[in-house]
């Protein structure tokens, strides 16, 4: 793991790659694409063993609805991935802004010295109006998005990301693996080449440190990021897991489980009490409702320690069912 180290930099400083990554995090110490319809081979959990594991995860997940839904997200037979209308912006948190389409999001983590954007949906166009709209109409100035952090190289969380970096001077992370798989599968929405993330590097801004984790298994260089939320005077620990829709290859899906069981533990080290997902796969447009109706009342996203560990224990289970249908 590199070490970390402060940073004050403005957007738009000269920073290389190369530099970026030697220093591991300046002070930067720095979804899933559509889900679609799972592969012939992997259509339904024909094995008894594969069987068991979904079974336990369900089990596991019970009555709530957040853990039934990414059960229910990671089931073979999910069918179509959900099209749901695109919800007015909302801030989950004092420090956490939620901008989404319906079936993608992003957050912006509101600092004293700017923004830091994880995801930044699928177009300039979505950029535009759906993040640079969303944040004003909080009250935040689109202008200081100094970073956007992209989970994964698929065209729905980087396509705003370019139209950001023209017009704000935004430095755009991602990990090596991602920026060579966009170059060669989706020149069309690559942003330019900008920051490398590497695995438990620190993006630290305003007094906030984002410590990214490398969770390959999605695409190969699918990020997990950890950070600080606040209510108030109430601190959390948010986790949210990168790129959930599951490979298709029997290595890939061995990674993807790795990854989940490493970033498990880095969760429960963290304390991380918070759940955040960048597709509604988590009963997370649903929670958002319920706060902006009761923005009173307990925070639908505070899942606790005990249940934000169990939500990523169903995931495993599911998983371990997909690694044994392709075995």
């Amino acid at each position: 793991m590199t070490p970390s180290h402060r940073q004050d930099g403005t957007a738009g400083s000269a920073l290389s790659r190369r530099r970026f990554g030697r220093l591991a995090a300046l002070g930067i110490a720095a979804g899933a694409g559509s889900f679609g319809l799972a592969p012939s081979a992997l259509a339904a959990a024909t094995g008894d063993d594969a069987q068991a594991h979904f079974d336990r995860a369900r089990r596991l997940a019970g009555n709530d609805p957040v853990l039934r839904a990414i059960a229910a997200a990671l089931a073979p037979d999910r069918g179509e991935f959900p099209r749901p209308p695109a919800p007015a912006p909302l801030k989950l948190f004092d420090d956490l802004a939620f901008l989404s389409t319906g079936w993608v999001s992003a957050m912006a983590v509101l600092t004293g010295d700017g923004i830091v954007l994880i995801d930044a949906l699928t177009s300039p166009e979505e950029a535009e109006r759906v993040i640079v709209g969303g944040l004003r109409e909080l009250g935040a100035r689109p202008e200081t998005i100094k970073y956007v952090i992209a989970t994964h190289g698929h065209g729905d969380h980087i396509g705003g990301a370019q139209y950001l970096a023209d017009r704000y001077g935004t430095r755009v992370l991602m990990t090596p693996a991602d920026w060579d798989l966009v170059a060669r599968t989706d020149p069309a929405h690559a942003p330019a080449r900008d920051l490398e993330i590497e695995d438990g590097q620190r993006l630290t801004l305003g007094g906030t440190t984002i410590r990214l984790h490398c969770t390959p298994g999605h695409t190969p260089g699918t990020v997990s990021p950890v950070f600080p939320v606040r209510s108030g005077r109430t601190r959390h620990t948010a986790m949210m897991w990168g790129g959930t829709n599951p490979p298709t290859t029997l290595t890939e899906l061995r990674t993807y489980l790795a990854s989940l069981r490493s970033f498990r533990q880095h969760t429960r080290r963290a304390g991380a009490d918070v759940e955040l997902s960048n597709h509604p796969n988590d009963h997370g447009l649903q929670r958002a409702e319920q706060l902006r109706a009761d923005p009173g009342g307990p925070n639908p996203f505070v899942l606790g320690r005990r249940r934000t560990d169990r939500y990523l224990a169903v995931m495993e289970s599911m998983l371990r069912g997909w690694v044994a249908d392709a075995s």
